[in-house]
């Protein structure tokens, strides 16, 4: 078993994560989402760090996603679908989401998939001039968590989140400023200085407004858009996805570093 997958490092009232999977690009696996929601949780509970910066191990990659090798092939309807809400993956957003101050998403390199959604669900993003950006799930066959769609679409509007998620394609620094997803664009070298400055910035503030802000905007982005028929068609496509021939292609065709060729059934 994978040992130390989230470093944890306080500096004052600013403490940081480092996703530590360099080897796999900081991919997400289970284990480190886990990790992830417990140290969230009790930093909640010890009520002593005022911001929190999110990082990748290593130069390359702020998270690659979620680790495909644990991305189970679905044969039946009773099999358990690795992102729906109760998985390792939903708690690992809504811990972000839930902790009572400020968090940053410090992108120093690519962020796909659900990498691209983590950083997405930080309060601030600031990125490295050569960070890249993408949610390929349409090149592997699976249809994306809709609470993660939700999300996108909050950040970047319907249109430029179908685009992203229609074509899979992958964005550069500017490009995703462009459309919103990130704040601030550094050269890599500034990177650090300016996210821990703006970190200590925030960490200096009254605790009572920034946890009061921080449930404000929450709130702001919980409207319910979707009934309770909408939620089971979701979950059904999703399902219908991962029990297809091509999503086994697709992950196939993602060990192999190949195009898949997908048949659509």
């Amino acid at each position: 078993m994978e040992e130390n997958v989230l470093l944890v490092e306080k500096t004052g009232r600013v403490c940081t994560l480092t996703l530590n999977r360099p080897e796999k690009r900081n991919a997400l696996s289970p284990l480190l989402l886990a990790e992830l929601t417990a140290v969230l949780k009790r930093l909640t509970e010890e009520d002593e760090v005022r911001c929190i910066v999110i990082r990748g191990a290593g130069e390359k990659a702020f998270s690659a996603g979620f680790d495909i090798s644990d991305l189970p092939i679905r044969s039946g309807a009773e099999e358990a679908d690795p992102v729906r809400a109760e998985s390792p993956l939903d708690q690992g957003m809504q811990a972000v989401t839930d902790f009572p101050y400020p968090v940053i998403a410090m992108i120093n390199g690519a962020a796909y998939g659900a990498g691209c959604e983590l950083a997405m669900t930080c309060d601030i993003r600031i990125a490295s001039d050569d960070a890249r950006f993408s949610v390929p799930p349409a090149k592997l066959g699976i249809v994306y968590r809709w609470r993660g769609i939700l999300k996108f679409v909050d950040m970047v509007g319907l249109s430029s989140a179908k685009e992203m998620f229609f074509t899979g394609r992958a964005y550069d620094a500017s490009q995703a400023r462009e459309m919103g997803l990130i704040h601030y664009v550094l050269a890599r070298d500034r990177l650090t200085a300016f996210t821990y400055e703006m970190a200590r910035e925030i960490s200096e503030n009254a605790p009572l407004s920034l946890r009061a802000l921080k449930i404000l905007f929450n709130r702001c982005q919980q409207v319910q858009r979707m009934g309770a028929e909408d939620i089971r068609q979701m979950e059904a496509l999703r399902d219908q996805s991962f029990r297809s021939e091509d999503v086994k292609e697709g992950r196939e065709a993602f060990r192999e570093k190949r195009k898949p060729v997908f048949k659509g059934r």
